[in-house]
């Protein structure tokens, strides 16, 4: 088999191994399988895509709505070497799974707008599978609504041009996409149980995320929640795109 490429921008190394971490797991792919390119520390290697199954984006401490003036020259360089990696993806249908900033990477790569009106804070939510979303075969067999870990300060307002809903929120109404037959997006974080939501919530503590003085309550709301389902969707993209 080819490996999966899982390119990473977490600047803190707790967070990068625990998402790659993460990623290994509920792939159940292995560290030969799955190759992590750590871009915040290093250029984007030149890819070919022959040698690979599929491309895999995680989450970020970047926040890509924000102005090029404010933006420092590692995430400037990051999100230029991501969109030359994009646009070959997209042009060649070739198998992407972005999460968090990966879904917004790719939204804003085709021209959707990002910014924080549909922000959420750190906690469970509820996704709905839209009609597409059930006929889509990465979603085949889940339920019609599930649970997720969510976060961010950002998200896209209106679908980019030639995307498809799969699953919406009630509070941020793209929680998953499809580009093409073989590009997907999510909001929310397939990868995360409650141990790496914990333990996220403790790095990202003055982030901005939330007020330092209420981490105990954020971690208190993720407690206790089976967000089992969408986990489901990281070893189901990795069984259809294997090859």
């Amino acid at each position: 088999m080819k490996p999966f490429l899982l390119v990473a921008t977490r600047t803190e190394d707790a967070a990068a191994d625990g998402e790659y971490a993460a990623f290994l797991h509920y792939s159940g792919l292995d560290e030969c399988d799955l190759v992590r390119v750590r871009v915040e520390s290093n250029p984007l290697p030149d890819i070919d895509l022959d040698d690979w199954s599929g491309i895999m984006l995680g989450g970020s401490p970047f926040t890509s709505s924000i102005p090029v003036e404010h933006k420092s020259d590692t995430q400037r360089r990051v999100e230029h070497e991501l969109g030359g990696l994009l646009e070959r993806l997209v042009d060649a249908d070739f198998p992407f799974f972005g999460a968090c900033y990966g879904v917004g990477t790719l939204a804003r790569h085709l021209g959707a707008v990002l910014d924080d009106t549909y922000a959420e804070p750190i906690g469970p939510i509820t996704v709905e599978v839209t009609d597409d979303g059930a006929a889509d075969p990465l979603l085949d067999g889940f339920p019609s609504a599930f649970t997720a870990y969510v976060g961010h300060k950002e998200a896209v307002t209106k679908l980019p041009p030639r995307a498809v809903l799969l699953g919406r929120g009630e509070v941020c109404p793209v929680q998953m996409f499809r580009v093409g037959n073989n590009l997907y997006g999510t909001q929310f974080h397939p990868e995360l149980d409650e141990p790496g939501i914990i333990e996220r919530i403790g790095i990202y503590r003055d982030a901005g995320y939330f007020d330092p003085a209420e981490q105990a309550e954020v971690e208190a709301r993720v407690r206790g929640v089976d967000v089992s389902v969408p986990q489901g969707l990281i070893s189901a993209f990795v069984e259809r795109y294997a090859r």
